[in-house]
């Protein structure tokens, strides 16, 4: 069966924009058939977007049509980001989206094809590829940040969240609630060591 979270995606493509608006931005990308939240911006992302704080460079971890790393870029050009994602249809999208943007797109599952250490991680899990996915997700961010990295995820604290918050803290020895809003929120793990 055919997800957001496939590699391959084998539904007719059917381009459509959808409008992107958070914090001072204003701006439509593509969207097609087998992405996540093909209509409009998501509630988490949106969230994720107009709270993470950020730093020197970035990955968007499932990254999607890549809402997330095209925002951040555009916010402060001087950040150096770079957006990832299995989903291949997703990552085509991605390439359209960026167009103008100096940002890198990297095929990944996960960190399969991604070897560099990051400042910053931004996630909006995959929830229904399955906590162990996610699990793994988290885990491997944690081997993939640079000491005084960030982690950032953003879930519905009560559809799963509290579980990720909580293996958060097991994998960091740390996290904390950065925002709180219409049942999501945005947890920030540092990595001390």
């Amino acid at each position: 069966m055919e997800h957001y979270f496939s590699e391959k995606q084998n539904s007719k493509l059917d381009l459509k924009k959808i409008n992107v608006k958070s914090k001072n931005l204003d701006f439509n990308v593509f969207s097609a058939k087998g992405v996540f939240s093909k209509n409009r911006l998501d509630k988490g992302t949106k969230l994720l977007i107009e709270n993470a704080i950020v730093k020197g460079n970035i990955l968007d971890l499932g990254c999607g049509i890549g809402i997330v790393g095209i925002c951040i870029k555009k916010l402060n050009q001087k950040l150096d980001v770079t957006m990832s994602d299995v989903n291949e249809r997703a990552l085509e999208i991605a390439k359209m989206n960026s167009k103008n943007l100096d940002v890198k797109i990297v095929k990944s599952d996960v960190f399969n094809n991604l070897d560099e250490e990051f400042d910053v991680i931004l996630l909006n899990p995959p929830q229904a590829a399955g906590k162990e996915t996610c699990f793994r997700m988290i885990r491997e961010s944690f081997e993939h940040l640079k000491k005084n990295g960030f982690f950032e995820l953003v879930a519905r604290h009560n559809k799963g969240g509290k579980t990720y918050m909580n293996y958060m803290k097991e994998i960091f020895g740390n996290v904390k609630d950065i925002v709180k809003e219409s049942g999501y929120r945005v947890y920030l793990a540092k990595k001390l060591i």
